[in-house]
């Protein structure tokens, strides 16, 4: 478990799959995924046992938040595709609730993925994808140290049109001064 001020990241359980199903039937949540299908229990399920044969690198990782005397699941974060050569990796995020977007809690919970990718992992870099609608993401991304490197033109028929995708990543190097 990564624990930060308001915000902790912990493994990902079975009992998880049901938030899932519902964040992924919600179009606001699922606009700038690259998953765009309903999803059942029985394909999460499914999804799940696959990701569990994976590297434990890769296993996605729950977000939550303190709420009162407890923690609740907001949403879900993890590293993908691991080059271990080069040392690097894609990250995914996702706030499924609804109620706490714009309140910092992607922010942070970056933060923390950056900080097990960089000092527990010993990644130089991390990267993500951005359509260049996503207002929300690219400001959540810079503000976790994030830079634009690259632009994929047109490369997403998004609600009727085609948008741009960004490319944005941050270095061990660069990491390490956000963070001070």
């Amino acid at each position: 478990m990564i624990i930060g001020k308001d915000v902790r990241l912990r493994a990902m359980e079975r009992s998880d799959l049901p938030l899932f199903v519902r964040w992924f039937a919600d179009p606001e949540v699922c606009e700038f995924l690259t998953a765009h299908s309903l999803y059942s229990l029985d394909l999460e399920e499914t999804w799940f046992e696959n990701m569990r044969k994976g590297p434990i690198e890769e296993h996605p990782m729950m977000i939550e938040i303190k709420v009162g005397g407890g923690w609740q699941p907001i949403g879900d974060i993890g590293l993908i595709d691991i080059n271990w050569v080069d040392r690097q990796a894609e990250v995914g995020v996702m706030i499924g609730e609804k109620p706490y977007w714009n309140k910092g809690y992607g922010t942070q919970a970056m933060s923390l993925l950056l900080q097990y990718a960089f000092d527990m992992v010993n990644l130089n870099r991390v990267f993500l994808r951005v359509y260049e609608p996503n207002l929300r993401g690219i400001r959540s991304y810079s503000k976790a140290g994030f830079i634009k490197e690259g632009c994929l033109r047109n490369a997403k028929y998004l609600n009727g049109n085609y948008v741009n995708m960004w490319i944005m990543g941050i270095l061990k190097s660069e990491w390490q001064q956000v963070k001070e």
